[in-house]
């Protein structure tokens, strides 16, 4: 039987396309993490994945649902600020309130909790403990800390959302930080907590984090993960613990604190997207930077397992450069990456340069990419003046 004609009989039709042809695909970065003292969350200690409030809400057992919503955790409270900033699913991860606050963070590899249970989930993005604070009352503040940000720093795919001390004044919050050891630069601070409607109907102060992490997933499908997210309002608030000035907030932003501040007309919005990384640390002192740089590396990562076990060849490295660089040219058009040109924004070297025999002899092959990160305008400068009016 003679092949149809497409232009003559209407119909749909495959077409193989050639082998070789590699693409990246990008991957997420909006699912959330939540750890905490739950109570009633089924699964024992294992993360429960929840796409919805009403659906955080089914799991809870229906006898000790209310109670435990309107408890002194704050889990609930983080659950119900990131949905209701836009975030669209969250993994909820209940800690074992038996162990010492640090022991049952880091959690155990086999059993699937704490930190260790989420090394195996490679769609968190964004890791919160809204009650760390609770635990620091029984554990040093500083290594709960650290805990979380060596975890980001371990998986590099996924940046953690701390919150400042509760009930600290501007001036001295400084004075009250914990002192990271790790790299830094995969955590954000905020600062101050948040007053909202409480879960039982009663105004209470949270921890900001789960509110954060929302609006961060908000800009993401909004924007894009390389838009700073800040300058945009949090809902489900009705205030801040604490209000900052510009002087005590120009001092904050200096120690990477990312500020919550209230403008007229304009409610509650996040005034910073600072990383916590050290002075020294330029690369990434900015939160959208560290978070671009997350999402191209696990992008180019998860879509270039092809090349296990391929020839480790010119052909290899020259298809090895093609996607990486077509993937980066598509972000440089979404204004990802400065320049005016994709030769500005970004190089790719996979080839002998870097791919010498002796690496080749190893089974390996290196793909070196230097991109140009857009960094958000924090300040903008206006010179204003004034025509002095002309003599008659």
């Amino acid at each position: 039987m003679p092949d149809r004609n497409p232009k003559l009989d209407p119909g749909v039709y495959v077409k193989d396309a050639p082998s070789g042809i590699r693409t990246v695909n990008g991957a997420g970065t909006s699912t959330a993490a939540f750890l905490g003292y739950a109570g009633t969350l089924p699964h024992a200690l294992q993360p429960v994945l929840v796409r919805s409030w009403s659906e955080f809400s089914m799991v809870n057992t229906a006898s000790k649902a209310a109670s435990a919503l309107a408890g002194e955790g704050h889990l609930a409270d983080a659950v119900r600020g990131y949905f209701s900033n836009g975030g669209i699913s969250c993994y909820v991860l209940p800690l074992d309130p038996a162990l010492p606050p640090l022991e049952a963070l880091a959690g155990d590899a086999e059993a699937g909790s704490g930190l260790a249970g989420l090394e195996k989930l490679s769609d968190v993005s964004i890791v919160a403990v809204p009650d760390l604070w609770s635990m620091a009352e029984k554990a040093d503040a500083a290594a709960l800390m650290n805990a979380v940000v060596e975890h980001c720093a371990l998986m590099r795919n996924r940046v953690a959302v701390l919150d400042a001390p509760p009930g600290i004044a501007p001036d001295d919050l400084v004075d009250h930080l914990p002192t990271l050891d790790g790299d830094a630069s995969f955590a954000a601070l905020y600062y101050p907590w948040i007053k909202v409607s409480g879960l039982a109907g009663a105004e209470r102060t949270v921890p900001p984090c789960g509110h954060i992490a929302g609006a961060w997933a908000r800009t993401d499908a909004e924007r894009g993960v390389h838009k700073a997210p800040a300058n945009m309002p949090l809902t489900d608030t009705t205030g801040l613990a604490h209000a900052a000035t510009d002087e005590q907030q120009a001092h904050l932003n200096d120690r990477g604190v990312n500020c919550l501040r209230t403008f007229p007309s304009r409610g509650v919005l996040i005034w910073g997207a600072r990383t916590l990384a050290g002075p020294s640390d330029h690369d990434y002192r900015y939160l959208n930077v560290r978070r671009l740089v997350c999402y191209l590396e696990d992008s180019i990562k998860q879509s270039t397992t092809w090349a296990v076990f391929e020839p480790n060849d010119e052909s290899l490295r020259a298809t090895l450069r093609q996607t990486v660089t077509a993937f980066l040219t598509d972000q440089w058009r979404e204004g990802a990456l400065a320049g005016t040109t994709p030769d500005d924004a970004f190089r790719v070297i996979c080839d002998q340069t870097n791919n010498p025999q002796e690496i080749i002899d190893q089974g390996k092959v290196n793909c070196d990419i230097h991109i140009a990160p857009a960094r958000p305008a924090e300040f903008i400068h206006f010179t204003v003046q004034q025509a002095a009016a002309s003599k008659a």
